[in-house]
């Protein structure tokens, strides 16, 4: 059985993280670092720094190979999913694409005006799959 690199995107308060979450198996998003002693401390200028911890931290998890890995960020182009797919296809994962349509409040206070830019912004993938 191939073990699974789950692709979870979606808008700010879509319920990623909690749909990660379901799924039992290794998660991470770049959320996660933002949080700081306990507290969500979000600055734009760390935003490059989280999506590349991310990445390490499942390019890490994708070389020990034994358990099914998901990635719950926003990933609005599929430009900003290609490298962990890259890591998927090297490491013998099967990505699995899914997007979620729900639409409840920003758990971290997103501003509507960037949310209306990620919705603008939106890539369809090919094969993704929708919850809502």
């Amino acid at each position: 059985m191939t073990n699974k690199l789950y692709l979870i995107r979606g808008l700010p308060g879509s319920g990623k993280t909690t749909y990660a979450k379901s799924l039992n198996c290794f998660y991470v998003e770049a959320d996660m670092f933002h949080y700081k002693n306990g507290k969500y401390q979000f600055h734009r200028a760390n935003l490059p720094s989280a999506h590349k911890w991310t990445l390490a931290i499942v390019a890490s998890a994708l070389i020990n190979g034994a358990f099914d890995i998901a990635v719950s960020n926003t990933f609005v182009r599929k430009e900003q999913m290609q490298p962990y797919i890259d890591l998927a296809k090297i490491s013998g994962y099967q990505v699995v694409i899914i997007t979620m349509k729900n639409n409840y409040k920003s758990t971290h206070n997103v501003p509507d005006d960037v949310i209306q830019k990620y919705r603008a912004e939106w890539e369809p993938v090919q094969g993704e799959q929708e919850v809502s």
